[in-house]
C-alpha cells in the first residue's frame, strides 16, 4: 500500500513537470506562417492547360514560385532558419497561444445590414461567409468574422494598420457570377449573374450530400442556355474574380433547379451554399465603426499583466505554504499544474487571448486558491476537533464541496451569459474564465485530494503538518 501511494505521488509530480515543460517549450514544431502579404497563389492546371479541381469541384491552388532572385534568396533564408532555437514554436507552448487584436494590434470593423427588417439567420450566415471569403482572398488569413446582435457583423484583422484601406477593400458586397471557363483555366464570358440566384442550400440525394441551386425566371433561362452550350465542360462560379467552384455540366438544366454533386462533407456543402447565397444578398453592409489598435500598446499591456500575474502567483504559493504547511505545499504543486494545463489548453484549442482574457486567467487562479483555502480550513477544523488526519481529509472535502460547487457554478452561469450576449474582449474574458474555473475545480477537488490521501497513506500523519495545533 505504501509503495502504491509513493508511485501515485511520483506520477503526479512527473505529470506536473511534463505540463510545465510543454507549456514552456511545446511539443514538436508548429509550421511557420509567412506574412499573408508575401504569399501569392495560382491555379493548378494540367499538361493541357485545363483547370485541376478536386472531387467536390473546388479549384486547386498552389503557392506561386518566387519571381526574382531576391525572392528565392529570401525563401532559402526562411528554410535555413526554420527549426532554430529562436524561431521554434511547439504545440501546446505559450508561444503558440493565439493573441487577440488588443495584444497583437490590427484593425476591427463593425458592419450593419442595411435592411428595414431583421435579417434571417441564413442571410446573416451568408453575409458572414461573404466577408470571411473576402478577407481570405485579400490575404488576411488570421482574420475573424463573427456576428454581433441581430444585424451587425464584427471583423477583426490582426497585423494591419490602415483601417480605412481595409474597409475600402472588403466593405463592398461581393458579386457572384457563373462564367464559361477558357482552356487555360481563366474565366470567360459571364453566363448567369448571381443576382438571379433565388437560393442555395445543402441537401441529401441518393445518400450523397449535394448543393442545390434555384434561379428566378431570368436566371433559369440564362442557366438553361449556359448548360445546353457547355455539356461536358466546366462552369466557373466566381465571387468577384475569385473562383469558388468549377462543376462540370453533365446535362442541360432547363427548369431553374440545379444540383452540384461531388464528394462533399456536410461542412463543405454548407460552406459552398453560403458562398453562393452571399453573392446575391438582399441587403448591403454599412461600416458603422472601424479603428486600428496599436501593437506596441498591447505588447506593453501584456508584459505588465504577465509580470503582475507571475508576482501574484508567487505570493499565493508562498502564502499557501506558510499558512497550511503540508497541504499548502501539495496545493502549490496542483496550482503549478493548473497554470500549465491552462496554457496548454489555450495553445491547442486556438482560443484568442485578449487583455480581458489575461484578467480572466488570473482571476481563475484566485478561484482555484479559494477552493483550496475552503478545503484546508475545514480540514484544520476537523483536526482541531480531535479527528484523525485521514478522517479530517475525508470530512474536509465533504463539507467544502457544496460551497465550492455553489461559487463556481454561479460564476460559470454568469460567464455563459457574457459569452452569449457579449462581444469582442468580453467574450475573451468569459472564455478564459470558464476554462480556468473548470480546470481549477479539477485540480482542487481531484488532484489535491489524491495528493493528500497519498501523503497520509504513506504515514505522514502529524496533525501539525496539516495546520493543526
Amino acid at each position: 500500500m505504501k509503495g502504491k501511494n509513493v508511485f501515485i505521488l511520483l506520477l503526479v509530480l512527473v505529470i506536473t513537470l511534463g505540463l510545465v515543460a510543454v507549456a514552456a517549450v511545446g511539443v514538436g514544431n508548429v509550421p511557420s506562417t509567412t506574412s499573408s502579404s508575401d504569399v501569392q497563389y495560382e491555379l493548378v492546371t494540367d499538361e493541357n492547360g485545363e483547370l485541376v479541381t478536386d472531387e467536390s469541384g473546388q479549384p486547386q491552388l498552389k503557392v506561386a514560385e518566387p519571381q526574382s532572385a531576391e525572392d528565392e534568396t529570401a525563401a532559402e533564408g526562411e528554410t535555413a532558419t526554420e527549426g532554430t532555437t529562436e524561431a521554434r514554436i511547439g504545440y501546446g507552448g505559450y508561444r503558440n497561444i493565439k493573441q487577440g487584436l488588443d495584444l497583437k494590434g490590427g484593425v476591427y470593423i463593425v458592419y450593419e445590414a442595411e435592411k428595414d427588417s431583421v435579417p434571417t439567420a441564413q442571410e446573416m450566415s451568408a453575409a458572414i461567409s461573404m466577408l470571411q471569403q473576402r478577407v481570405d482572398y485579400k490575404g488576411y488569413f488570421d482574420a475573424e468574422v463573427s456576428q454581433e446582435g441581430d444585424k451587425r457583423i464584427r471583423v477583426e484583422i490582426p497585423g494591419v494598420e490602415d483601417a480605412a484601406a481595409v474597409v475600402e477593400e472588403i466593405g463592398e458586397a461581393a458579386h457572384l457570377t457563373f462564367r464559361a471557363m477558357n482552356d487555360d483555366g481563366t474565366p470567360g464570358d459571364i453566363l448567369v449573374d448571381g443576382t438571379n440566384v433565388d437560393d442555395a442550400d445543402k441537401a441529401v440525394q441518393n445518400d450523397a450530400i449535394v448543393v442545390t441551386l434555384s434561379f428566378d425566371s431570368v436566371g433559369a433561362a440564362a442557366f438553361s442556355d449556359a448548360t445546353t452550350n457547355n455539356i461536358g465542360k466546366q462552369i466557373g462560379i466566381y465571387m468577384d474574380d475569385m473562383l469558388i467552384s468549377a462543376p462540370t455540366v453533365n446535362s442541360a438544366i432547363t427548369n431553374g433547379q440545379a444540383v452540384i454533386t461531388g464528394s462533399f462533407t456536410t461542412e463543405e456543402a454548407e460552406d459552398l451554399a453560403a458562398k453562393i447565397r452571399a453573392g446575391s444578398l438582399p441587403f448591403s453592409l454599412k461600416a458603422l465603426e472601424y479603428n486600428a489598435v496599436g501593437a506596441r500598446l498591447g505588447a506593453d499591456s501584456l508584459s505588465t499583466s504577465v509580470k503582475a500575474g507571475a508576482i501574484g502567483i508567487a505570493l499565493v504559493l508562498l502564502f499557501m505554504l506558510l499558512r497550511y504547511r503540508l497541504p499548502g505545499l501539495l496545493a502549490d504543486i496542483a496550482l503549478v499544474g493548473y497554470t500549465s494545463l491552462n496554457i496548454v489548453i489555450l495553445s491547442l484549442t486556438g482560443i484568442s487571448l485578449t487583455l480581458p482574457g489575461v484578467a480572466g486567467f488570473i482571476l481563475g487562479i484566485g478561484m482555484a486558491v479559494d477552493a483550496n483555502v475552503i478545503i484546508f480550513e475545514r480540514i484544520k477544523e476537523e483536526i482541531n476537533g480531535g479527528k484523525s488526519v485521514k478522517t479530517a481529509i475525508t470530512n474536509g472535502f465533504s463539507k467544502a464541496l457544496s460551497a465550492i460547487l455553489d461559487g463556481n457554478i454561479t460564476t460559470l452561469i454568469a460567464c455563459a451569459v457574457l459569452l452569449w450576449l457579449g462581444t469582442g474582449p468580453i467574450k475573451g474574458f468569459a472564455q478564459t474564465l470558464i476554462l480556468s474555473i473548470i480546470v481549477s475545480m479539477f485540480t482542487a477537488l481531484i488532484v489535491t485530494r489524491i495528493l493528500l490521501y497519498a501523503v497520509a497513506n504513506i504515514g505522514v500523519k502529524s496533525p501539525k503538518l496539516y495546520g493543526g495545533k
